[in-house]
């Protein structure tokens, strides 16, 4: 067991997660941001080569934030408090790069995965722009500490709050938020990128007609909505999403040129704007969702 990991963890990202939960919970839909977390921890900067604002461009920013007005709404929501570039809880729990390590991977560890053999494993080797984020390798008892202490509680709370969620609504759907650059490449013009993109595993991890009515809400408010292109849903989306036993997963991008000044990681005087748009997106499917999915739940 790595000491000084464990020390850090306990003292900078105890609880690991917020959890806001409604007075009532009136719908059957969990809102997760696995990626915004802002807590970089003293000891991961000093054995990083980057810093804070270098270690950020992963960061998901304010994507908790942009969310928070659905549990006013009576939806609860789940984020982590830890930085994707510290642990990826979008991932398997042990997606390791035996590079990154010193001491043996364990024999069931996903070593050759895309992810991975791209450093974005569960313990990230880069950052966002492919910048080496440690100066030399870490113990592989590091990545234990951070997937036993914060990646088993965050998932293990997530479980639960989806499970207690179908067993009072009938069904639970899992909108999982995140964002993404403005551009596709380092150096593009804004607007590389559509305003949104849903991810659902190309129809597997959620029903078509959830889908196509958040794209056509969106579509309708103006913006350019992209359905699993570039992303249809990560590891949250396809783990979680299983229509057949009850569980939807649906995975939601924004654009970081909609509510951020991307090279000060600042709000920008966009932001107020999108969180009216996200919150006017909720409030229409909470009502639409009984009729989207009363087909699917009749047919169970």
């Amino acid at each position: 067991m790595h000491a000084s990991e464990r020390a850090s963890i306990l003292a900078e990202l105890t609880p690991p997660f917020t959890l806001l939960r409604p007075t009532e919970q009136l719908s059957p839909i969990v809102f997760c941001s696995p990626h915004s977390g802002r807590i970089y921890p003293k000891a991961f900067l000093e054995a990083s080569r980057l810093d804070a604002r270098a270690l950020r461009k992963s960061e998901d920013c304010y994507v908790d934030e942009l969310f928070e007005s659905v549990v006013a709404l009576g939806a609860p929501l789940i984020a982590a408090r830890f930085p994707r570039a510290y642990l990826d809880v979008n991932r398997e729990p042990y997606e390791l790069d035996p590079e990154l390590f010193t001491g043996r991977v364990p024999e069931f560890a996903n070593t050759q995965s895309a992810r991975v053999v791209g450093g974005l494993g569960t313990i990230a080797r880069i950052v966002a722009d492919a910048e080496e984020i440690y100066r030399e390798r870490l113990p592989i008892g590091a990545a234990f500490e951070r997937i036993e202490r914060l990646y088993r509680p965050f998932h293990a709370a997530l479980a639960d709050l989806l499970e207690s969620t179908r067993r009072r609504f009938g069904i639970a759907v899992l909108i999982d938020c995140h964002s993404m650059p403005s551009a596709t490449t380092i150096g593009q013009a804004p607007g590389g990128r559509p305003h949104f993109v849903l991810g659902d595993r190309f129809g597997a991890s959620c029903d078509a007609k959830l889908t196509r009515f958040m794209r056509d809400t969106l579509q309708a408010a103006g913006y350019d909505v992209q359905v699993n292109r570039p992303y249809a849903g990560g590891f949250i989306t396809e783990y979680y999403g299983n229509p057949t036993r009850g569980v939807q997963s649906l995975q939601l991008e924004v654009n970081r040129g909609l509510y951020l000044d991307e090279a000060n990681f600042a709000k920008s005087k966009d932001f107020q704007k999108l969180v009216r748009t996200l919150t006017d997106m909720a409030i229409k499917v909470f009502a639409a969702l009984p009729l989207l999915l009363e087909r699917r739940a009749a047919a169970e």
